[in-house]
């Protein structure tokens, strides 16, 4: 049942306290202050209000009243606005949620402010304001924001409009927060998750016969160092087989506790204090390692007893985490990378245009251009006037293709010679130089806006904290670009 939006109020707001000697906290007021103007007047916010009224209005079971649709209305702009902030101070729910309720300029931006009692959202709350759209509403979020400062420059008062002359493009591996992927490590991991999930299924009064499950823990820790000091000694083949055999029969005793401790929760949850729901968690839990264990195992054996390799597309990175892959970078201190490869392309003010994470492999470079310039098109509304890349999306159908467009060609040529040669036009060199920064840009976002490491699990919850990253970065870049009204000189006393 659609619901019509119900106009923001003019709140009163409380006026923040005047802090005078700290630079930074002066600029950091500033530029919250920019980007709560960019929400209002480019309609960012009300967008992101109207799709999670969209959304709660579909799943009510009868129509809301009046009162509830404001709550929600209000409860909607505080996510869209502390996921923004906790994006941008790189904070953990825990921690965001007790800086909050100590910080008069963080509940202010976060329409939290009272004057006799402050509430402010708790981690799970927190949390919950993560997904409060999906992945695809939120790229519409994004496309909005673009949109209005292509459009509404003068509406936003930006010094400029968005530059649409010159596009940057390069692509990056956006890592998982998985540990490096050693193939018995995988063993240690399945058995730390099924004798944890055992030991809560017994806890909850459910036991079968078998010893203690921190017993199975011990001893898969002992065989995890008695690997690691193989490395130490001579022969250490032969001594990395013994222990990976041991390792493996150990594995195949706690397969066998959790499939029973798993079929005795399935069958006899009501006697539990957990609702069919909680004991459901415990179960996939327990599923999806069982699975893949079996897997994990055969590839502990193939690499360390058998001695034969196995494909990149075959291998087992993470029990938690399948959509991940082996990502070859050829760089310093970056060899290979294990996660999904992101296409990133910004304009000449380091706006992020086009932002894309990659589910299954990447193709090649060369063939992500085109499809990166008409997401560019479908969004802005008009087309680039060239494009400059590393030798990574060069070929010769690329040039021939977006000199047929009218786009100039800026792609780094692969040949050295037609590289030095092309160096000479102006408008070349000077767009490569100026691609170097879309480099710095991948840097930024990845480092400022998605964390050290990214703290998000599996592949969904990675591409949606990667567009919060998006619009937070966006609407960082375009307060920098706000005209700041100047304060009035004080006017000089009359002699």
């Amino acid at each position: 049942m659609p619901c019509q939006i119900i106009p923001f109020p003019q709140e009163l707001r409380l006026r923040l306290p005047t802090i005078v000697g700290n630079v930074d906290y002066s600029r950091l007021c500033q530029r919250l202050e920019q980007i709560d103007a960019l929400l209002r007047d480019s309609g960012a916010e009300r967008m992101f209000v109207e799709l999670a009224l969209e959304r709660w209005s579909r799943g009510a079971t009868r129509e809301p009243s009046v009162q509830q649709q404001g709550k929600f209305q209000q409860r909607s702009r505080r996510a869209l606005r502390c996921e923004i902030l906790r994006t941008l101070l790189q904070e953990e729910y825990r921690g965001f949620s007790c800086q909050l309720a100590g910080h008069p300029l963080y509940q202010w931006f976060c329409l939290v402010e009272g004057l006799e009692k402050i509430q402010v959202p708790s981690k799970s709350e927190l949390q919950r304001y993560t997904h409060w759209l999906p992945t695809g509403q939120m790229q519409q979020v994004v496309h909005h924001l673009l949109g209005g400062a292509l459009n509404n420059s003068g509406k936003l008062r930006l010094k400029e409009p968005l530059d649409m002359e010159e596009y940057f493009l390069d692509s990056t591996c956006l890592k998982a927060n998985i540990h490096f992927p050693v193939d018995w490590v995988l063993l240690r991991d399945g058995v730390r998750t099924l004798m944890k999930a055992t030991a809560l299924i017994r806890k909850s009064g459910l036991k079968g016969r078998m010893e203690a499950p921190e017993e199975f823990m011990r001893r898969i820790n002992r065989l995890s160092l008695a690997m690691t000091q193989q490395a130490r000694r001579s022969g250490n083949k032969k001594g990395r087989k013994r222990v990976l055999r041991q390792m493996k029969k150990l594995v195949g005793v706690v397969r066998g506790h959790a499939r029973r401790h798993r079929q005795l929760l399935d069958v006899k949850w009501e006697q539990t204090q957990w609702t069919r729901r909680q004991a459901q968690q415990i179960l996939r839990r327990i599923d999806g390692v069982l699975e893949l264990l079996p897997k994990a195992q055969k590839q502990a054996h193939e690499r360390i007893i058998g001695g034969r390799q196995v494909a990149n597309a075959e291998k087992i990175l993470s029990l938690y985490d399948q959509d991940v892959h082996v990502i070859v970078r050829g760089k310093a201190g970056a060899d290979v990378e294990f996660g999904n490869t992101v296409l990133l392309g910004e304009n000449r003010q380091g706006l992020i245009l086009d932002c894309v994470l990659f589910r299954e492999q990447a193709q090649a470079d060369s063939k992500l251009l085109f499809e990166s310039l008409v997401r560019v098109w479908d969004v802005t509304g008009c087309q680039v006037a060239g494009v400059a890349t590393d030798r990574g999306f060069f070929s010769a159908s690329n040039s021939q293709t977006l000199r047929q467009a009218g786009t100039f060609d800026g792609l780094c040529p692969r040949n050295p010679q037609e590289l030095k040669a092309r160096m000479k036009e102006k408008k070349f060199a000077r767009m490569q130089r100026r691609r170097g920064q879309t480099e710095a840009r991948i840097s930024i976002l990845k480092h400022g806006f998605l964390g050290r490491p990214m703290r998000a699990r599996g592949f969904d919850h990675r591409e949606l904290a990667l567009v919060w990253g998006v619009l937070t970065h966006n609407l960082w870049m375009l307060a920098r670009l706000r005209k700041i009204k100047k304060p009035a000189k004080r006017q000089e006393r009359a002699a």
